[in-house]
């Protein structure tokens, strides 16, 4: 049996060669087959979601949320202390200093997640930029966002904190941060279709276990999760998914 196992499509583009590591070694530790997908963008995904056939799944909170309390997904793993923050930045020669500096009207790159879309309308609040305030340029990777603000073709874009981090030295030398959200509980999980329950303990087991030796911890390094996974129950995931609810309210 092969377990189709799927990653969100919004890592950084230098992680890519990790999750593929992370495959390998889970294959190996576990004795289990997996197929790793890779979808380029949140329409690929849906359009393989829609198939049926995704065992396992990295996914972001707002999908995770569908997932979950539509289709049946059971969560069993996360990053330990890798939340999913998001940052607001600007061109570094741009004459804004702070969000309130934004007015109505401005111009906002920003990829096709909705969790990012969420944090950063929470944090576009000060400015009283709300969603009909602004036009919203999506884009099909971080990159793509960041040449736009340093073009100065928007006027900010809206990042995984995780992935700004992980830009080039001279991308990030060009943009400038303005505001970084520190919400915590909000992370991606790992979720298991219940056809594949049979699989889940020695997956989880496999999962868990690479903090503990030194092959897993390089795994770990290059997937920039250097604290590991931990075991995610029911109970956690509806915390994080009434959090996000209490964040579309």
């Amino acid at each position: 049996m092969t377990i189709n196992f799927l990653i969100a499509p919004d890592f950084a583009p230098e992680r890519f060669a990790a999750w593929h590591m992370l495959n390998t070694a889970l294959q190996k530790r576990s004795g289990i087959q997996l197929h790793l997908l890779t979808p380029a963008s949140a329409a690929e995904q849906a359009a393989i979601l829609a198939q049926g056939q995704v065992d396992v799944i990295y996914a972001n909170p707002f999908d995770a949320a569908h997932m979950v309390r539509t289709l049946g997904y059971l969560p069993f793993a996360r990053p330990r202390q890798c939340y999913d923050e998001m940052v607001i930045a600007c061109a570094a020669d741009s004459p804004l200093q702070r969000v309130e500096d934004l007015k109505p009207g401005c111009r906002i790159a920003l990829t096709d997640n909705q969790d990012i879309k969420l944090i950063g309308q929470r944090l576009l609040e000060p400015a009283d930029i709300g969603e009909a305030d602004a036009q919203w340029l999506i884009v099909a990777s971080y990159q793509a966002a960041a040449r736009l603000a340093i073009k100065k073709e928007v006027d900010v874009a809206f990042f995984l904190a995780d992935a700004f981090a992980a830009m080039s030295r001279m991308t990030r030398s060009q943009i400038r941060p303005l505001v970084e959200s520190a919400i915590g509980d909000i992370s991606h999980v790992i979720l298991a279709h219940p056809r594949i329950a049979a699989s889940l303990p020695a997956l989880s087991a496999a999962l868990l276990a690479l903090r503990t030796d030194a092959a897993g911890h390089s795994v770990l390094d290059a997937l920039g999760m250097t604290e590991g996974f931990e075991a995610m129950s029911q109970e956690d995931v509806e915390f994080m998914i009434d959090l996000m609810d209490t964040l579309l309210d």
